[in-house]
């Protein structure tokens, strides 16, 4: 969310359409999500007849545009929906359906007009997967974009010069509620011992934020007569292609090799600690994360939760967590069998917190404008496309302060 008075901005080249939005964040709350609001102002004399529309669409990308074989794209959108803003189809005020689109209308003028849209509720969230160091172009992502353009129709030629195009970005918080911290344990027997392995792993709670530290309560009672020559924590982000593949890319996202052992017959409770971040993963190619705007830093994707009913199947990219435990089993001394592995799998949510009740979402101060500039990832450079419907001069369009 933005501090209170923000005011995003963007202008097509020609300043004949100009898109005023209060925020860039749309939050997922499972079971409904923040509608898309805005203000759309207008030069009707630089329109010449011309009529003004604004899309709100939701694309998964799987491929660079400029792979494109055979004609088709690397791409499929998941969503659009398209309003004509001018001329009006209805009287100004009864678009008006938010406190900043009341406001703006005041300040900008007689040549603005408000544009509103729903999100339905089987929409992924924003997420793409980190490109390599070397890596140019637009990678797999899910992304939202708000357009505006004018054109002789909806379905008319548009003209780069004339159209607005700023990325949105649909996120989730924690839900409310602790949920129950999740334990795992196990037991396991061996040829030539006649007492198993027992081993239990659990976690504080099942939601951690970005940036916390994940504490992991390892119990192991050794009552075989194998040693326990190591114990290997880790941290494994799990995203799934769902769309087009249901390809699983598993990625260790931080690990503790801790080089503890247990003899036969002895015991060992442990508290590890393990932290999950992006910046000690920044150059790892397929690392899901969170989709970002401007040239703003992003961290690690949120865990993706949906709503009971939903097909995972338009979700574009599920990212999950889990904590992995894994202990390594010495051999039997003369016998000539080699180390074994017990392991477990404690999963966990990973997410941002919810924003404190009482900031405010809504320009309620003196509003201050800020240029609205596309997103990019790590190593990537926008296309042509993007860039010419981006670049924004100052506020010729904006009447001027009394």
């Amino acid at each position: 969310y933005l501090k209170a008075g923000v005011i995003f901005k963007q202008k097509s080249n020609e300043h004949v359409v100009g898109v005023y939005m209060g925020k860039r964040d749309f939050v997922d709350r499972v079971d409904s999500v923040d509608p898309v609001d805005g203000v759309i102002l207008v030069d009707p004399e630089a329109l010449q007849g011309r009529k003004v529309f604004v899309t709100l669409s939701c694309t998964f990308r799987y491929g660079r545009d400029d792979m494109d074989v055979m004609g088709i794209a690397f791409r499929r959108e998941l969503y659009l929906s398209t309003r004509q803003v001018y001329p009006p189809l209805q009287d100004r005020e009864k678009g008006i359906h938010t406190k900043i689109q009341a406001r703006l209308l005041r300040k900008l003028g007689h040549n603005a007009y408000p544009f509103f849209f729903e999100f339905p509720d089987n929409l992924p969230c924003s997420v793409a997967l980190q490109p390599a160091p070397h890596d140019v172009g637009k990678q797999c992502a899910v992304e939202f974009e708000i357009k505006a353009f004018s054109a002789e129709s909806q379905d008319a030629k548009v003209r780069k010069r004339s159209t607005v195009k700023l990325m949105l970005r649909k996120v989730q918080y924690a839900p409310e509620g602790e949920g129950t911290a999740p334990s795992v344990e196990t037991t396991r027997d061996f040829v030539m011992s006649d007492k198993p392995l027992h081993v239990k792993a659990s976690l504080d709670k099942e939601i951690y934020y970005h940036g916390e530290t994940i504490k992991v309560h390892v119990n192991v009672t050794n009552n075989s007569s194998k040693n326990i020559k190591n114990i290997i924590l880790s941290v494994d982000q799990v995203a799934t292609v769902v769309l087009y593949s249901n390809d699983s890319y598993v990625k260790c996202v931080d690990i503790e090799d801790s080089g503890d052992s247990v003899s036969p017959g002895a015991t060992l409770q442990k508290v590890y600690k393990l932290l999950p971040v992006l910046a000690n993963n920044r150059e790892r190619r397929g690392i899901a994360l969170d989709g970002k705007l401007k040239h703003e830093d992003t961290n690690l994707a949120s865990t993706s939760i949906i709503r009971e009913g939903v097909l995972k199947e338009v979700m574009g990219i599920m990212v999950s967590y889990r904590v992995m435990v894994k202990l390594i089993v010495g051999g039997d001394t003369g016998s000539g069998l080699c180390c074994s592995e017990v392991g477990l799998e404690v999963p966990f949510k990973l997410m941002h917190p919810k924003p404190d009740a009482g900031k405010k979402t809504e320009a309620e101060e003196e509003m201050v404008f800020q240029e609205f500039k596309r997103s990019y990832l790590k190593g990537m450079v926008g296309d042509d496309e993007d860039e010419e419907g981006n670049v924004s001069g100052g506020d010729d369009m904006a009447p001027k302060e009394k």
